[in-house]
């Protein structure tokens, strides 16, 4: 049966989630309450969890600043005694490249306020120029470099996207501290250096404002896509799949960000189904770094399809043993006795579950003392985490090819 169908959580899958810097056929809701009852899976990353996460935000914004392209510039300008004067801004690149620190703070009901001080970098490129009058028309090109110090600030939005976390980072400025130009040799006349470095000062402030600000809306949807198909590939098993994603916006408090998943198995082309999930954010504290409230709505299909694709073996015997499966876990009836079907099970595929993650790659995070809380129609998974290295060197690798 469609209800019948699984998906369990899996740690680095939803730690994946979070990194992103993180409906079924009702779409995307509004309002986060009404979109409770339909969720599989919620996902609660705490401030001290963001703080880890942040310090390699200097890393996607550098790959931000090398990523992105420069455009050609053109203008002109009169002056007395010599006419027209032609200038073009070419071949803009960026070159020894460095940033200080990333802050942040988390901004209840409205988003998530970055400020990336310290950014130092040259920018080299050639200036074409030509300026004549009835007397005289010359033409020349001259390359320059332009040393920048800046401090920037991204107050990024979380919003729905095709069922995806996706960020709006169009509220994005930057502040020059300093921008001094050098012309090659420093030989041209001083009347024309003076043109070029108000004109240059001026371009290069609005070409790099422009071209950064986009480059780091790219790069941060970049993210955040690498990191939701990483989980949905990390998910998937054989023919077993889930759909990890979201009823509505993530939510965002000055201790958490928390985001809300369907968590729907897909298997044997058929897709399970959640519509009276019993979340409430109540049932999650802020004591840890990484909380995962999971529905027994997921748990329960995923097994069953485990069991169905032989990842899954359970060997359950005993005189007069009856096992029940059923989605309200029912105490089982032995000649020893009743016992819970969901806590048996738990204790029997243990050694089968962890390998099956290690096998997923669980074992390349660093996850510190995971505790696995049973609940009334759910289990919360809490723990705390270090840096995720390895899926930021990857995510760099192919961002920059």
């Amino acid at each position: 049966m469609p209800g019948d169908i699984f998906p369990p959580p899996r740690l680095p899958m939803l730690l994946l989630l979070v990194l992103s810097v993180l409906g079924a056929s009702h779409g995307c809701l509004q309002d986060p309450a009404s979109a409770y009852r339909f969720t599989g899976i919620v996902c609660r990353l705490t401030y001290p969890a963001a703080v880890v996460l942040n310090e390699k935000t200097t890393k996607v914004i550098e790959a931000a600043f090398k990523h992105a392209r420069y455009p050609s510039v053109k203008g002109e300008k009169s002056m007395l005694f010599i006419g027209r004067v032609l200038y073009g801004l070419d071949n803009l690149e960026i070159h020894n490249l460095s940033i200080g620190q990333s802050v942040f703070e988390l901004r209840p009901g409205e988003g998530i306020a970055m400020e990336i001080s310290n950014v130092s970098a040259v920018f080299k490129g050639t200036i074409q120029y030509g300026y004549g009058s009835w007397l005289v028309s010359l033409s020349h090109s001259i390359d320059f470099e332009v040393e920048s110090q800046i401090d920037l600030g991204i107050n990024p939005r979380l919003y729905c996207g095709n069922d995806k976390v996706a960020a709006d980072t169009s509220d994005c400025y930057l502040n020059f501290h300093k921008l001094r130009l050098h012309l090659q040799g420093d030989r041209e006349p001083n009347w024309l250096k003076k043109l070029f470095t108000d004109f240059i000062t001026f371009t290069v402030k609005l070409v790099i404002k422009g071209q950064i600000c986009k480059e780091i809306n790219k790069v941060a949807n970049i993210l955040a896509d690498f990191i939701q198909d990483t989980a949905k590939e990390f998910l998937r098993i054989g023919d077993i799949g889930v759909d990890i994603g979201i009823n509505t916006v993530p939510v965002i408090t000055a201790n958490y960000i928390e985001s809300y998943h369907k968590g729907l198995t897909i298997y044997n082309n058929a897709t399970s189904v959640i519509s009276d999930s019993v979340f409430h954010p109540g049932l999650l504290t802020e004591n840890r770094m990484l909380y995962f409230w999971v529905s027994d709505q997921v748990f329960n299909p995923i097994l069953t399809a485990a069991q169905q694709d032989g990842y899954l073996k359970l060997n359950i015997s005993g005189p007069e043993l009856t096992v029940s499966t059923s989605p309200s876990a029912r105490p089982v009836k032995s000649r020893q006795g009743a016992f819970n079907i969901t806590v048996d099970v738990l204790m029997i595929t243990q050694l089968e579950i962890t390998k099956m993650l290690d096998n997923q790659g669980t074992y390349l995070f660093d996850i510190f003392n995971p505790e696995v809380i049973p609940q009334n129609g759910s289990v919360v998974i809490q723990m705390d985490f270090g840096f995720p290295h390895h899926l930021l060197v990857e995510f760099l690798q192919k961002t920059l090819q």
